[in-house]
């Protein structure tokens, strides 16, 4: 491994312009130039370091969620303050641009790409005129280009249905909204309804009149499907739920509290994130804890080692989640 010492010798500037630097000491006063001629030369001698490999390349966030999505799920907020933080820490050149931006705002000198949300088949392809370093959180548009980390979506419904049935569960709905395409402007099914029909179907215990889905992930919209739910059923209520989030969960509870229907003892319910409020709600919520922090580091991970290993082929992460068992259910 290089030493600090032969970086100096080599670039021909003292120790302690190398190490200040390399510690991307801000006090420092020399010219970019000698800056990149130090990265160049560490990085050229082997120097095992990689945070000041990819200090000066600038990076694009692109939070391509919609005012209203973010008002209506946390989740996103949450990601957004996850990859802001992560990225600081690391002292990434992190600029973040909102759908309200446009693509086009996106600067030209930018060396990779971190997204959330969705995106056009126009701006993909626009992404893809400035870097192949791109990385997709919570999405896969395209895994045959783009890198991404998501949630295992199926996989956390999978094991909601699984541990219904090991507690006599066999009537069991589903609770969720639509994906938004957009490039045809509207909505289509989402991973976790696919899943669930899918997984259903296979056990032989699929029932149509058990799918309540809307286009919003809101707790209105939660409440207002359960409600719909409770009317429409009467007495034939599935005794528990799949629900897509926990933003639609607090409004699931809000119905069934509001109709007297006993929780857990009449209807369980299980959600997806474990946002701060799944355990203030009354029952407190059993939900699936998704590490966005770990998330985010994943991505940035995954970014990095583009920009700093020159990995060119994609690569696709799945996290698995844990579930954090409370009152929601039996």
């Amino acid at each position: 491994m290089a030493t600090i010492k032969e970086i100096a010798e080599k670039a021909g500037v003292s120790i302690t312009t190398v190490s200040r630097v390399l510690k991307q000491d801000p006090t420092l006063s020399v010219t970019q130039e000698t800056r990149e001629k130090v990265y160049e030369t560490a990085q050229r001698l082997g120097y095992t370091k990689k945070r000041f490999k990819h200090s000066l390349k600038k990076i694009a966030f692109l939070y391509w969620i919609t005012e209203k999505e973010d008002l209506q799920d946390v989740y996103f907020q949450t990601v957004k303050k996850g990859v802001e933080e992560e990225a600081n820490e690391r002292q990434l050149n992190l600029t973040t641009y909102s759908i309200g931006d446009g693509i086009e705002a996106i600067d030209p000198q930018t060396k990779g790409v971190i997204c959330l949300g969705r995106f056009s088949k126009r701006e993909l392809d626009y992404i893809r005129t400035l870097t192949n370093d791109v990385v997709f959180i919570d999405t896969s548009p395209d895994e045959d280009h783009f890198d991404s980390v998501r949630p295992h979506l199926r996989r956390m419904i999978e094991r909601m249905i699984d541990y219904y049935l090991e507690n006599g569960h066999t009537a069991i709905g589903y609770i969720g909204g639509n994906d938004f395409d957009a490039d045809c402007g509207g909505y289509i099914p989402d991973r976790r309804e696919r899943a669930f029909k899918e997984y259903m179907e296979k056990k032989g215990l699929f029932d149509e009149r058990f799918l309540f889905v809307g286009d919003q992930y809101a707790v209105n919209e939660g409440y207002a499907l359960m409600k719909r739910a409770i009317h429409s059923l009467g007495d034939q209520l599935p005794t528990a739920f799949c629900v897509a989030s926990d933003s639609l969960a607090v409004g699931c509870l809000q119905a069934l509290n509001e109709e007297r229907i006993a929780l857990p003892e009449r209807v369980n319910v299980f959600s997806i994130n474990d946002a701060s409020i799944a355990q203030y709600v009354s029952p407190p919520l059993t939900t699936f804890r998704i590490d966005v922090k770990l998330l985010c580091q994943t991505a940035i991970d995954l970014l990095l080692e583009r920009l700093v290993d020159k990995r060119t082929s994609p690569k696709t992460v799945l996290m698995s989640c844990n579930p954090i068992f409370r009152k929601s259910t039996g």
